[in-house]
């Protein structure tokens, strides 16, 4: 239990704070319209959450095994299929609807994470080791 919570524990507590603010109703919190800046906060705030829910998804499908574009794969389908729910389960919050933009801005942060994860989990950056038949020709 304690390895299945440590692998999927983050990915289930961002579903679930995702969830309770997707079910907030329109103005029960108070977040101020700020015109151009808002609408440019909120979908940098919808690219983040989902970039961090598919680093999470990764975690939870590859626990410490070896990165494989499976794994990578399942975290993007996931993630994306979380989002699409989160915007259908909007469209019965009053006052909230759901958008396919924002599905799309969700998946493209999940996108580039997973990228991102590739690039340095499969190439990890390291501090070069001195060469001895280099050290040794000067």
């Amino acid at each position: 239990m304690k390895t299945f919570l440590t692998r999927w524990g983050p990915a289930i507590g961002l579903m679930l704070l995702i969830f309770i603010f997707s079910s907030q109703p329109k103005g029960t919190l108070f977040v101020p319209d700020l015109g151009l800046w808002d609408f440019v906060a909120k979908k940098s705030a919808h690219f983040t959450e989902y970039a961090l829910l598919a680093a999470f998804m990764l975690r939870g499908l590859r626990g410490e095994a070896p990165l494989r574009p499976a794994r990578l794969i399942w975290a993007l389908v996931l993630t994306v299929l979380y989002a699409a729910s989160d915007e259908y389960h909007q469209t019965f919050v009053p006052g909230r609807e759901g958008r396919l933009l924002d599905v799309g801005i969700d998946a493209l942060g999940a996108m580039i994470s997973l990228v991102l994860q590739r690039r340095f989990l499969r190439f990890p950056l390291k501090h070069p080791s001195p060469n001895k038949s280099e050290s040794s020709r000067r």
